[in-house]
């Protein structure tokens, strides 16, 4: 799997990048963590925002976004304030239709809006809408089923999934031939590591990032989160990296 991966840094306008770089058909894809669930995804010309939050600084040095991608409704994943500083005029956001009726008209080139399985093609890349949501499922859920979109993101013949905020439902636990996967953990939100653990090694991506870790309680044990997938499906690769700078 070492092969597979590259990690390296970028010294720019002061800021340090680590940035993932994951081979691809015809390039690379890079994997730049941001913030919290918020990262950029490059491959070759095109540039992924996914969950812009945080505040426009952390983009600096980024290229601009050809596609957004915003999985809720909810302040860390639509964050207009972030989305306001950024130039976006040329992105074309994709998100559920909770978070279009949100956005304001003429800031983007376009809103494509997708709902729970769905899929279009953007800029050469397939993106597939997947559910995520609490269980149980109840009238009073943080996130109810239909509401929000997790991602399937298809590049360079990779397929990356982007959970978004959900438990370790059906649907996660039936994705398929997934080459990178970024998981949701942190109570009471979403999931704790135990349950992210046991749907990673159910459908098995070659690696997976656990991102979007900070809850009530500070952040989860992600080193246990590796231990455990390590335990049950050694043949993922976990990759830890800092999604929250200055911790």
């Amino acid at each position: 799997m070492k092969a597979l991966f590259t990690c390296i840094l970028i010294f720019c306008l002061g800021y340090t990048f680590a940035q993932d770089q994951i081979p691809a058909k015809n390039g690379t894809i890079t994997i730049q963590p941001i913030l919290h669930g918020t990262l950029v995804v490059s491959y070759q010309d095109l540039t992924i925002y996914v969950d812009p939050y945080g505040g426009a600084k952390g983009f600096e040095g980024q290229k601009p976004a050809d596609l957004v991608l915003i999985t809720d409704i909810h302040g860390d994943h639509h964050n207009q304030e972030t989305l306001d500083g950024l130039d976006l005029s040329g992105a074309t956001v994709v998100a559920p239709q909770a978070v279009a009726e949100k956005l304001p008209a003429g800031k983007y080139k376009a809103i494509e809006v997708l709902a729970n399985g769905s899929s279009k093609t953007l800029l050469g890349a397939g993106i597939t809408a997947i559910p995520m949501y609490n269980l149980p499922e109840t009238a009073d859920s943080r996130h109810p089923k239909g509401r929000g979109n997790g991602y399937v993101v298809e590049l360079g013949g990779k397929r990356l999934y982007f959970s978004g905020d959900t438990e370790d439902i059906p649907e996660m636990r039936a994705l398929k031939n997934i080459d990178t996967a970024f998981v949701c953990m942190n109570l009471p939100y979403t999931m704790d590591v135990e349950q992210a653990a046991s749907a990673v090694a159910e459908f098995k991506p070659k690696m997976v990032y656990p991102y979007h870790y900070r809850g009530t309680e500070g952040l989860s044990d992600v080193e246990k989160f590796k231990q455990l997938v390590n335990a049950s499906a050694p043949g993922v690769d976990v990759r830890l990296r800092n999604w929250y700078p200055g911790n």
